[in-house]
């Protein structure tokens, strides 16, 4: 008679949770792509939720790659800051600790002279 032992299972073994933005730092977000939005600026966004970290795309159009991507690294947090924003080419235009401050290097592209 032979005998089978299951594998060994590690309920410690967790696998890591989703990084994803809380429901205020949404609304700082959306609150700015509904005013781009409605300057024409932009027109689509997407949201991912990966293992270490959660990014924001802006889309100028459906079908292209993102304009700026807003970055939450909850693991840089003690260092440069767990926010940034990204631009097209893969510049870092900004990072910093809070969102608001970090977003304000898109609000800019808001202000034009008035003719």
């Amino acid at each position: 008679m032979t005998l089978h032992t299951p594998p060994p299972s590690n309920l410690r073994e967790m696998p890591s949770p989703q990084v994803a933005f809380h429901r205020t730092e949404l609304s700082v977000i959306l609150s700015l792509y509904g005013r781009m939005v409605a300057a024409g600026e932009w027109r689509d966004y997407g949201i991912s939720c990966l293992r270490e970290v959660a990014v924001f795309s802006v889309f100028r159009r459906t079908a292209e790659n993102p304009m700026y991507r807003i970055e939450k690294r909850p693991k840089l947090r003690s260092k440069q800051g767990m926010y940034a924003v990204i631009g097209m080419d893969g510049q870092v235009l900004r990072r910093g600790q809070d969102l608001k401050t970090v977003l304000r290097v898109l609000e800019r592209k808001l202000i034009r002279a008035v003719d």
